[in-house]
Parts: structure tokens; C-alpha cells; sequence
């Protein structure tokens, strides 16, 4: 297993001088993500706040083969690169590469759904890192299949007509393992270890892999930047994102919290939830709380199962 001392000493292929948000968790996941793979890298990234703040021309952050594609693609991009490198080793190229697409949660759950969907169906030899920060960040913070029910978007503002987000978020890392690939995980930027396992396992595999980590936009969550990674470990901790891996079809846990948090102290740290605690939502808080036990529940049920 890889320490911490190794991952310190391996160089970077995601550098410093990016324009991210302080407090932005998408740049430490990419980072964790490409320390984690041995072989050299072939990135295909999809438009979004990675793209946007690490490519700004005549600069890049990015120490490895990259590819900018649409919002929709990036699984398409990749697919057709991996390809291509079969193509070329069948005529006797040699090295080996890994091969890794990221995109946010409205590239991944939403319009790239299908992409993704086709990639994984396929059995191309990739992974798939979603960076799910809940929102179409990039655009203006407007909601996507990943926003939590009750969060306050652009789209879904609270007020007299909404209390947020009416509808549940999409299970996307269920739905990826109802795909039958190899390898589906969820992990989150705070728990390093466990991301970095996962992602070395993932590129093991002979055949698709997906990781579906959580990593806020501060912005979009209203929270300090230096709260990030405790406001992530909370989400794992009160089991709002429960820390788990799908491997040749076995559910298994990666981490259970040792003293449950409480999800709605978890909400009431974020901006985008702020209404929620206005006076009668105290229903709504106590469904929302029931939601996030079901699911947990259930997730407990499948792995002790599997």
C-alpha cells in the first residue's frame, strides 16, 4: 500500500499555478488521482472548472498527455484514444499507459451520461474519475442530477415557490455497478488513503473502472475555504456519501465512521442550505434525515449480502 512519504517524493503531473478557487477540491483529487498511477498517463478531461482553470493558454498544469473535449465526451474521447493504443500495439508498438478521463458532475451524471454509459458497456480499458461537487459549478451553480434534494441553486432557488432542490440526487456510483465492470468505487478528496487504494486498484483491472469522489465547490456549497476538507469527512462521517467499492461485483465497505455526525449539522455548515432552517422546514429536515438513513441502510444491507 502506498504512504504518504512515497506519494510526497513521486513528482506531480498536476502542478501548482492553476487558477482553482481556494478551497476548490477538485485539485487535490486530480493530484491524488495521478500520484496514484504508475505507468504514464493519457488525461482526457471534459469542458468544465478543471478544464477551465488548469489550461489557460500559453499555461497547463497538467504533466501528461491531456485532451480537452466538450462536456459530453470525455468517456468518448478516451475510448477512442485506448482504441487506437490496442490498434497500435497489435502493429508492435510498445509501453504501456493508463488511460483516465475526469469530468464534474454535470459532464458525468447528466450530459455525459451517455458517453459514460457506452464507455462502460463497451469494456474499454479506462477509468472514469467523476469530481462531483454537486452542481453545474462552471455555469452558475445551477442544479444537476448530483445536487442534494433541499439545496438552493440558481435554478432551483429557495424562496416562497421551492425549498431548493424538490428532487432526490441520482445513485450514479449504483448505477455504474449495475454496469457489471470490474471496478466501481466512491470516495471522497478528505480520506486520501482510501482514494489513492482505489484508484490503484482501479487501474489494476482488465477493462472499464469508475471512481465517483466528492470534492466541493466551496462556492457553491458557501463554505470558508479551510473548511473544505472537514465539511467532506463530515459527509462521510454522518454517511450522507458512504465510502465504498463494487469489485467483480462484490459491495464492500471501505470505511465505517466509529461516531456517527448528524447529517443536519452537516447541512447547516453549508450556505446552500441555509433556508432549511428557517422556521417550518422542520419536517422537511426530518425527511431529508430519514432519506440519507434509508440509503445507508440499504447500502449496510448490500455489503454485509455481497
Amino acid at each position: 500500500m502506498t504512504t504518504l512519504k512515497e506519494l510526497a517524493t513521486k513528482g506531480e503531473l498536476f502542478s501548482a499555478g492553476h487558477r482553482a478557487c481556494a478551497g476548490c477540491g477538485f485539485p487535490q483529487t486530480v493530484r491524488l488521482v495521478l500520484k496514484a498511477a504508475e505507468r504514464p498517463v493519457v488525461a482526457a478531461v471534459a469542458t468544465g472548472c478543471l478544464e477551465v482553470t488548469s489550461t489557460i493558454y500559453p499555461y497547463t498544469s497538467w504533466g501528461c498527455s491531456f485532451i480537452h473535449n466538450a462536456f459530453e465526451n470525455a468517456a468518448a474521447t478516451i475510448s477512442g484514444v485506448e482504441a487506437a493504443y490496442r490498434a497500435l500495439k497489435r502493429k508492435g508498438m510498445e509501453g504501456e499507459f493508463d488511460f483516465i478521463a475526469f469530468g464534474g458532475d454535470g459532464g458525468t451524471y447528466d450530459i455525459g451520461f451517455q458517453s459514460l454509459s457506452g464507455a462502460m458497456e463497451r469494456g474499454h480499458n479506462i477509468l472514469y474519475v467523476c469530481y462531483d461537487n454537486q452542481a453545474y459549478a462552471n455555469t452558475g451553480i445551477q442544479r444537476s442530477g448530483a445536487t442534494p434534494r433541499g439545496a438552493s441553486t440558481t435554478t432551483t432557488p429557495a424562496g416562497r415557490a421551492l425549498d431548493g432542490k424538490p428532487q432526490a440526487r441520482k445513485d450514479l456510483t449504483a448505477i455504474m455497478a449495475a454496469h457489471n465492470i470490474p471496478y466501481v468505487a466512491q470516495a471522497a478528496v478528505a480520506h486520501w488513503k482510501d482514494l489513492v487504494t482505489k484508484v490503484q486498484k482501479a487501474l489494476a483491472v482488465d477493462g472499464p473502472a469508475f471512481i465517483n469522489v466528492l470534492a466541493p465547490c466551496r462556492l457553491s456549497w458557501a463554505i470558508p475555504p479551510e473548511d473544505t476538507i472537514d465539511v467532506v469527512r463530515h459527509a462521510v462521517d454522518c454517511c450522507f456519501w458512504p465510502l465504498y467499492e463494487v469489485e467483480e461485483g462484490r459491495w464492500r465497505l471501505t470505511y465505517r465512521p466509529r461516531e456517527r455526525k448528524s447529517y443536519v449539522d452537516w447541512l447547516r455548515r453549508q450556505g446552500r442550505f441555509r433556508h432549511l432552517f428557517q422556521p417550518g422546514r422542520e419536517e422537511l429536515l426530518k425527511e431529508l434525515e430519514r432519506e440519507v438513513e434509508e440509503r445507508w441502510q440499504a447500502l449496510l444491507a448490500r455489503t454485509q449480502s455481497a
